[in-house]
């Protein structure tokens, strides 16, 4: 019961959490849909519950008076639904045309988000940094996201920093994201894509401008390459194995971009798209058995043995 309760109190805090002229929008129709609504019932509830206890069977008894037709009451119980949902309407293509501002001709893309079964490749085109399932932004900045898929149809959604976009193979849809305040946003896939739907999780990370040029700066830089004999050996170990026909590390010959990049995945939060906090723990259970973790995923086992493992996990936390 506890846990229930705890549950609701989570959930009613956060309905309305938005960080965004957007999401502002979007709940501000929200909530008049619900105060709407909630009087709606309360009118219905009430002539219900005033129905049983006038005729209720005990004080009148027999056939009721039947009435056929009644031209004032047709015509109230026609016009106030009607002026209702003409009300709603109106209020929809407001908040509608607020959020989906359209974007002027020859406006490039300040990020792309490609989406993937399960997980996100960000790029900053302008600024050229690629990275994966942690997007950040600086605050109080208006960017232009392209959103595509490279398989199946799926959904960006970080809810308090505004609506859905669907993301389609073959086709380019574009949203405006913008914070307005620091933090770190949680968002998600909403479009059921396959296995692992449910971890592919997304990390907005909005910071100010300083904070953002200097992870912009150390994005661009090359992949550290370690001194030490264990990653030295981790570093071959992932040439070796072909890691790169998927993966890229900037500075290195790896450069696929079939899987995420790993240029610097140690600075990353999470790992998989947030199922995992990023921690060398978890990165071990991930190389020893990748379908074990994540059912589905396209991280084939390349049976390394546990000395192997070791090195490829040191040199993996190192890229910074």
């Amino acid at each position: 019961m506890r846990d229930l309760i705890e549950t609701l109190r989570q959930f009613f805090s956060r309905i309305f959490l938005s960080s965004s002229a957007q999401e502002n929008d979007i709940n501000r129709l929200f909530l008049d849909f619900t105060i709407l609504s909630a009087i709606i019932l309360f009118i219905v509830a009430f002539m219900v519950i005033g129905g049983v206890v006038r005729y209720h069977a005990g004080k009148k008894s027999g056939e009721p008076k039947q009435i056929f037709g009644n031209k004032p009451l047709e015509i109230i119980w026609t016009v106030i639904p009607f002026g209702i949902v003409v009300t709603l309407f109106f209020l929809s293509l407001n908040v509608m045309k607020k959020i989906n501002q359209p974007v002027p001709g020859g406006t490039k893309p300040d990020i792309i988000i490609k989406a993937h079964q399960w997980w996100w490749d960000m790029q900053y085109p302008k600024l050229n940094v690629l990275t994966a399932n942690e997007l950040h932004i600086p605050v109080n900045k208006r960017l232009l996201m392209y959103i595509e898929s490279e398989d199946v149809i799926h959904s960006w959604w970080v809810p308090a920093l505004g609506r859905k976009t669907d993301a389609i193979p073959g086709r380019i849809n574009t949203s405006w994201i913008e914070a307005d305040s620091a933090g770190v946003y949680e968002g998600t896939c909403s479009e059921f894509c396959g296995t692992e739907h449910a971890w592919m999780r997304i990390r907005v990370i909005a910071e100010s401008q300083d904070k953002f040029n200097h992870w912009i700066k150390e994005q661009q830089q090359f992949a550290y390459r370690p001194t030490d004999s264990l990653g030295i050996a981790g570093e071959k170990i992932f040439q070796k194995n072909t890691c790169g026909s998927c993966h890229a590390i900037l500075g290195t010959p790896a450069s696929a971009h079939i899987g995420p990049d790993l240029s610097h995945l140690a600075s990353r939060e999470t790992l998989l798209s947030g199922m995992l906090n990023n921690n060398p723990e978890n990165l071990r259970k991930w190389l020893e058995d990748p379908q074990k973790v994540k059912r589905g995923a396209r991280m084939p086992d390349f049976l390394m043995t546990q000395n192997e493992i070791n090195a490829l996990v040191d040199y993996l936390k190192q890229l910074h």
